[in-house]
């Protein structure tokens, strides 16, 4: 019994000291590939190390198409400020197509991108008609 108070007391001690930590929720990527479908990135590790691979090609560049290396999947981001009822359509190559509505500076659910071409598209309202922006594949 005091064997184990003192390695219970040395242990609290090193972690009180900071020489031990418990793994980092960003060590871990928490899905990958077609295990990414639908999933918000912002409840993973993958917008870590996400970076913007395509832009939209309309006339107001409004859309980017991120992607995660370490999860090996994409998702759109309005880069605009979105009115009320905007959506983003994310796909790949695969016939994978999610839907997310939303305003502001939004971004969808994410999409396998592992062995395969993914592409964003947006949508919003202006003065009566609707715009749409898509990225190239990536």
């Amino acid at each position: 019994m005091k064997h184990l108070a003192t390695v219970l007391l040395g242990t609290g001690a090193l972690l009180a000291g900071g020489l031990v930590t418990a793994p980092s929720a960003s060590a871990a990527t928490s899905c990958l590939g077609s295990s990414c479908n639908g999933v918000n990135p912002a409840n993973t590790t993958c917008a870590n190390d996400a970076r913007t691979v395509a832009e939209g090609s309309g006339p107001v560049t409004a859309m980017e198409l991120r992607y995660s290396p370490s999860c090996r999947a994409a998702w759109g981001r309005f880069r605009i400020s979105a009115p009320s009822g905007s959506k983003i359509v994310i796909k790949n190559s695969q016939g994978k197509q999610y839907t997310t509505n939303g305003s502001g500076h939004f971004y969808s659910v994410m999409v396998n991108d592992k062995d395969v071409k993914a592409w964003a598209c947006g949508t919003w309202k202006v003065q009566g008609s609707y715009d749409t922006d898509c990225t190239s594949s990536y």
